[in-house]
């Protein structure tokens, strides 16, 4: 294999799911229906998030910037797979293979710390609910989401970058479906223990370190929710929970399994079904699990198709 330094002309190949011709049609229809659905939820929440003054809260405006980072970390995972399989060309330039792993990491990063943070939010709302508005103040919150923003986006590049500057072993062809970290080190030729080790220390300040945060306020959450006296209101807070819950075991689960993983354990396979389930089903259940089911979103939805029924009316007959 001869080397070769990343250039704007490197073509790259994927080969997805192209070794089981019989099942890569339903994961496209499943990715299809994933990212449409994913879409159709976080573009409904923003909206009436923004539209309805009742959720202007904390909690609304954490789901609204999850929701609207959960668009982009979709759409640059997706996208360009449902493309190929499309087109039949299974190809991406450098310059998109860059971008796709960049913007992948970083949406992917902010998620992992974001979910740590609404988290947060809950624990202060349930067991400080007194001083729960003295707490999250606006300011307060604007700093931890931007704070998110800028961890993601920063520990994002400091990974694409220890990755873009490796020389390449002459092959192009990716064996997943998106240009994923570990599959693009695959490609490349000489020493990658630099690449791993930054890869190794942002994986686990991004992953295990929030993960313990968000089970540490869900410890002292439940522990609040057995002293309600109601037997209905401690099942309900409890289902709240638990569905909050299996989100973040999903998401963080598949993502620790991938990036923490021990070296020998190498299923390129698994890798690619582990990164549908963080990459595509996740973010579409997030705008369900965590804010559909709610009275206030259901409330605010149905204003919302109300208002502009009747504005649809209203400008018929004015016509």
């Amino acid at each position: 294999m001869f080397q070769a330094n990343w250039t704007t002309g490197t073509v790259f190949i994927f080969l997805g799911f192209s070794h089981y011709p019989k099942v890569e049609i339903i994961i496209f229809v499943l990715c299809l229906l994933m990212y449409l659905t994913t879409l159709l939820g976080n573009i409904v929440l923003i909206s009436i998030t923004i539209l309805d003054f009742h959720l202007h809260t904390p909690m609304y405006f954490f789901l609204s910037n999850l929701s609207f980072l959960d668009i982009w970390y979709t759409s640059s995972a997706l996208t360009p797979m449902l493309v190929n399989f499309v087109s039949r060309k299974n190809t991406i330039s450098f310059s998109g293979c860059a971008s796709q792993m960049y913007l992948s990491l970083a949406m992917g990063s902010t998620e992992c710390i974001l979910l740590s943070m609404m988290a947060y939010d809950r624990y202060v709302a349930i067991c400080n609910p007194l001083r729960y508005s003295i707490i999250m103040n606006r300011r307060l919150c604007v700093r931890i989401a931007a704070g998110s923003w800028v961890t993601g986006c920063l520990t994002a590049l400091v990974e694409t970058l220890s990755v873009l500057q490796l020389s390449l072993c002459g092959n192009s062809i990716i064996n997943h479906f998106a240009c994923e970290i570990l599959a693009v080190l695959k490609l490349v030729c000489g020493d990658t223990s630099m690449a791993q080790l930054i890869m190794l220390v942002i994986s686990i300040l991004i992953l295990p370190m929030p993960m313990l945060l968000i089970c540490i306020s869900y410890a002292f959450i439940l522990t609040n929710i057995l002293r309600i006296s109601s037997v209905d209101g401690r099942s309900k807070a409890f289902s709240t929970c638990a569905a909050h819950l299996t989100v973040v075991v999903l998401f963080y689960g598949t993502a620790l399994s991938m990036y923490l993983k021990p070296s020998a354990i190498d299923s390129q396979e698994i890798d690619k079904c582990m990164a549908l389930v963080y990459a595509g089903l996740t973010p579409m259940l997030n705008p369900i699990i965590y804010s559909l089911r709610n009275k206030e979103v259901k409330v605010a939805v149905k204003k919302l198709l109300i208002r502009n029924a009747f504005n649809t009316v209203l400008i018929s007959i004015l016509k």
